[in-house]
């Protein structure tokens, strides 16, 4: 891969990580997965702490990253699930309920990926 596709795959995942912000996403962790995995760059991990945030935060994820030029490849989960994964190809978003974010334990799961600073994409350093 080169620097422009992952610097692409960066500014995806700095919108994402914008756009749960603005809908008051808890926890919101980034992961660099690009070394450790050919299905992206980033995965982006956040809890809602109920259904209609959860929806909240889906709808303004793929709003902005739709404005922005980029299309959902697909979708897993919906309106009533505990887990929807957005895939947006470079970056893959969850959003959780917090019961099921401490279940699967996708950081653990990804420990092997590099954590990123989650506000740094949020603030925009």
């Amino acid at each position: 891969m080169d620097n422009m596709d992952r610097r692409e795959g960066e500014q995806m995942a700095r919108l994402a990580c914008k756009a749960l912000e603005a809908k008051k996403a808890m926890d919101i962790k980034v992961i660099d997965i690009h070394g450790v995995s050919v299905m992206a760059d980033y995965f982006i991990i956040s809890t809602a702490s109920n259904p209609n945030q959860m929806q909240a935060m889906v709808d303004q994820v793929e709003e902005t990253l739709e404005k922005a030029g980029h299309q959902i490849k697909h979708v897993e989960g919906d309106r009533g699930s505990s887990w929807i994964l957005m895939d947006f190809g470079d970056v893959i978003v969850h959003i959780f309920d917090e019961e099921n974010r401490l279940f699967y334990d996708l950081e653990r799961i990804w420990r092997d990926g590099r954590a990123v600073d989650a506000r740094s994409f949020i603030d925009g350093e």
